[in-house]
């Protein structure tokens, strides 16, 4: 099936040689620019409809289908393909480039203002970036520290002068590789390390990562069908530094993904040194390119990520905690419950639908409109009472 511009591989004329979990694989009317019958049928069945199903109309689809994006050539096809072949997606929409959430407002912004509870697109509000770890006023207790394995917050960014990677080729990510190797040599102190690319990688290495847990291995059917596994794994890479707390994920899904954890719950230590660490890759970007300005970002949606989950701080902090009795009597369920209350959501230790044994993970659910700081202290105050309700139990 083909577009002007391209031949997709549908869900129909998909081979045995064609991967749903890295290759892009588009619903067939789609791909023909056409409003999509799944579509359609999902929303006559009732059942639970993704943020874009909810929002999408055959009219909205008809209004925009013959539009396309400068940077990326995005259309409305492609924005929507992942709710559209996976009716279990939550969001169910991703942009190509920054020009996508205005261009097709009339999807994004419901979709946007439904994930972001509380938060208006109508430019009565501007998201703040903060990422000053003296503004942090609250302090883990000594009960949550002593179950605290360890702490990781992560940020995605994404360079301004490349698509982001659903609407890239195999060529801006591997030039976003090249210049981002330039970069990593510009850091000192404890940022300094090593930069591995996965096509270049010998087994040594490989296995090296994946013993710490650091190799990122896409594999993920719903962020396929939006173009963000597509020509794995060229262009992707992992650098960390020689202590192995500051990493940086290339090309995973946005360009950046920059890391900081270590064992324990020194929670403003890790804070403090993503801050320096994403500063250091923003001077490091300037240096490289002669460019003044280089994440992607806008005074309303903040720092500019493939999906409108994201936006805002494109942030994650988050806290691996032992609480085995509160998992033992009331269930991940209901403990999950309880962190939406506090802005925050809890998950399995090795990430969303993973096991959950003696320990979990919490992190802050909200990204727009609040800055970095208030996000973390929202992480905090969970942690805090959870552990305050393990003791209890």
């Amino acid at each position: 099936m083909a577009t002007k511009d391209r031949v997709y591989v549908t869900q129909s004329t998909a081979g045995p040689d064609v991967d749903p979990y890295f290759d892009l694989i588009m619903d067939d009317d789609l791909a023909n620019n056409e409003w999509p019958k799944k579509l359609a049928q999902y929303k006559e069945d009732g059942g639970k409809l993704s943020l874009m199903a909810q929002t999408m109309t055959q009219e909205i689809f008809e209004n925009y289908k013959d539009k396309k994006t400068k940077a990326a050539g995005w259309t409305i096809a492609r924005a929507i393909n992942t709710g559209t072949c996976y009716s279990s997606s939550f969001v169910g929409c991703h942009a190509g480039d920054l020009e996508s959430y205005h261009l097709y407002s009339d999807l994004f912004t419901p979709v946007i203002e439904g994930y972001h509870v509380g938060y208006k697109l109508d430019g009565s509000m501007q998201h703040i970036t903060d990422m000053d770890a003296s503004k942090i006023k609250i302090d883990l207790t000594p009960e949550a520290k002593s179950k605290i394995i360890s702490t990781r917050i992560r940020v995605a960014r994404n360079l301004a002068f490349f698509p982001l990677n659903p609407g890239g080729t195999r060529e801006t990510r591997e030039e976003i590789a090249a210049l981002m190797k330039k970069v990593f040599d510009t850091l000192e102190g404890d940022l300094a390390g090593q930069f591995y690319l996965h096509t270049t990688m010998t087994p040594e290495q490989t296995k090296q990562l994946v013993d710490d847990h650091f190799l990122f291995r896409g594999k993920d059917k719903m962020q396929a069908a939006s173009g963000y596994h597509e020509y794995w794994h060229h262009g992707r890479g992992i650098f960390h530094s020689h202590a192995k707390e500051f990493i940086l994920w290339l090309n995973e899904g946005d360009h950046l993904r920059i890391i900081s954890m270590e064992k324990g719950g020194d929670v403003k230590r890790v804070f403090e040194r993503l801050s320096r660490g994403i500063a250091a890759i923003e001077e490091g970007i300037k240096k490289v390119t002669g460019k003044t300005s280089v994440f992607m970002s806008d005074p309303i949606l903040g720092l500019v990520t493939c999906c409108p989950s994201n936006l805002g701080t494109a942030m994650r902090g988050s806290v691996h905690i032992l609480v085995p009795k509160l998992i033992a009597s009331i269930g991940f369920d209901k403990l999950d419950e309880i962190a939406r209350t506090m802005n925050c959501q809890v998950r399995g230790s090795s990430g969303e639908h993973s096991e959950v044994v003696d320990r979990i993970d919490i992190s802050n659910w909200r990204r727009l409109g609040f800055s970095e700081c208030d996000l973390i202290q929202d992480m905090i105050r969970c942690a805090n009472t959870l552990a305050e309700m393990e003791d209890a139990a």
